[in-house]
């Protein structure tokens, strides 16, 4: 029996232009390029050089620190650049997709009847396993480390987040088939939304289930660990977000590797939200062409507004990217009498705008900052939107002092950076908080070896 978790603490932040439940046909361009930026805490190391060909799944990149650990093309072509940044630093590999399309055969293989070994061995050579996290440190997972459980969060309840139950639909057995070979490897936990219904999830075998309800961010993975068995030091949990697991089940039942995510192209400046089959490292100028307003004026983010990052109609899908979304930029927003003005259009958390008396109302909001870095103010605010068992305003400012110890002591090793993104939105100090926490965790990673 599922065991219910009601959340109080959190925010839901209602804005306008979500997806329809609506499949677009999009005619790829055959550009694609697979970023290492996108699997934190690897040191990538290319094993292919420009005018190669690869098919899918062959190798593009390695991580340096554990060459076990492979990251597949998502399509057969031949490698168009390998590009480098500052010291040589691998910052992609660009892929020109062939017309008609080759994969690597890895066989078809019973989950059921698998090792933790073989499960691990199989989702290495496929170049699968780095799209595996863990906690602590909130990094690509060591294939050595022996994680006491591994999470799954099928519940996406970001502004404007995809939904997965509709990306489900047709791909029952792959879900259930990925689930299966986790289990294999340790205990696995499967979080899901009250208002969640597919019987892929309510029903899954071979793990257990935990419904979370309540506001955002009741679906982050971080915050079901820290409810469900949250992490001590010297201990180990994966992180698998659930089209991964979809990734892994169609590895094992056909074979070969296929990364196609489906994604909720959202925000108030797409002309028509819907969402769309697309490939991991696929470009977007087909996607965004035509679809948005004048490009001059917005944002456009490889992701969901807390979390995405700053992309362009050159980018590319990136590898755990759910969500295409467009915001207005605000760079050119004039508002006449400024604070001084009701806002009854103006989202906040508090009572400062007149707002909060239409609480169904959508919203549009801009990519404004709208106020300036300030010292840190000990104001609560934090403790509202985090949900979790954890000191929030006392462990950011141990992250800023780098004291070590003080962050052991307030749970750094249980927090990922999504977990304040919210805290981020509310703040009245306008911290970045979730690169602080990025960086409190990269320096605890360091000190530790």
């Amino acid at each position: 029996m599922a065991k219910v978790f009601n959340l109080r603490r959190g925010l839901d932040i209602n804005l306008k232009g979500k997806a329809e439940r609506k499949l677009i046909g999009l005619k790829p361009n055959g550009h694609y390029m697979l970023r290492p930026a996108d699997f934190h805490g690897i040191t990538p190391k290319p094993v292919v050089k420009e005018g190669d060909r690869v098919k899918a799944g062959d190798a593009l990149f390695v991580n340096k620190d554990c060459p076990d650990v492979k990251f597949s093309s998502p399509v057969s072509g031949v490698v168009a650049s390998v590009l480098r940044g500052e010291r040589r630093k691998l910052l992609g590999v660009k892929v020109d997709a062939d017309n008609v399309q080759e994969s690597v055969s890895f066989g078809v293989k019973d989950v059921a009847a698998l090792t933790a070994g073989e499960v691990r061995t199989s989702l290495l050579e496929a170049g699968i396993f780095g799209y595996i996290n863990q906690l602590p440190y909130a990094v690509s997972a060591d294939p050595s480390s022996e994680p006491k459980a591994i999470f799954v969060s099928a519940l996406r309840d970001k502004p404007l987040a995809a939904d997965f139950e509709y990306e489900l639909e047709g791909q029952e057995k792959d879900f259930q088939t990925g689930l299966t070979a986790l289990s294999r490897i340790a205990r696995t936990f499967l979080g899901i939304g009250g208002k969640q219904t597919a019987s892929a999830l309510t029903c899954a075998k071979d793990v257990e289930i935990n419904v979370f309800n309540g506001p955002c961010p009741a679906g982050n993975v971080g915050v079901q660990v820290n409810h469900i068995s949250p992490v001590n030091k010297g201990e180990t949990v994966w992180t698998v977000e659930p089209t991964v697991v979809l990734f892994i089940g169609r590895l094992f039942n056909t074979g070969h590797v296929d990364l196609h995510r489906r994604v909720a192209f959202a925000g108030s400046e797409v002309r028509k939200p819907a969402y769309v089959d697309m490939l991991v490292g696929q470009e977007l100028a087909t996607l965004l062409c035509n679809s948005i307003s004048d490009e001059s004026k917005v944002r456009i983010i490889d992701g969901n507004v807390l979390t995405g990052v700053p992309t362009d109609k050159n980018g590319y899908l990136g590898a755990h990217t759910s969500e295409i979304t467009v915001i207005p930029e605000g760079d050119n927003a004039d508002e006449f009498a400024g604070w001084i003005m009701p806002r009854f259009r103006q989202f906040s958390m508090s009572r400062t705008y007149f707002s909060w008396l239409m609480p169904k109302r959508e919203y549009v909001l801009d990519a404004r900052v709208k106020g300036g870095s300030r010292h840190i103010i000990m104001s609560g605010e934090y403790d509202k939107v985090i949900p979790m068992d954890i000191y929030a305003e006392y462990l950011i400012k141990a992250i800023i002092a780098g004291d070590i110890d003080r962050m052991e002591q307030l749970g750094i090793y249980e927090v990922a950076p999504e977990d304040f993104a919210l805290a981020e939105f509310v703040d009245s100090s306008k911290l970045e908080l979730q690169r602080i926490v990025r960086e409190g965790l990269d320096m605890l990673r360091k000190e530790n070896g």
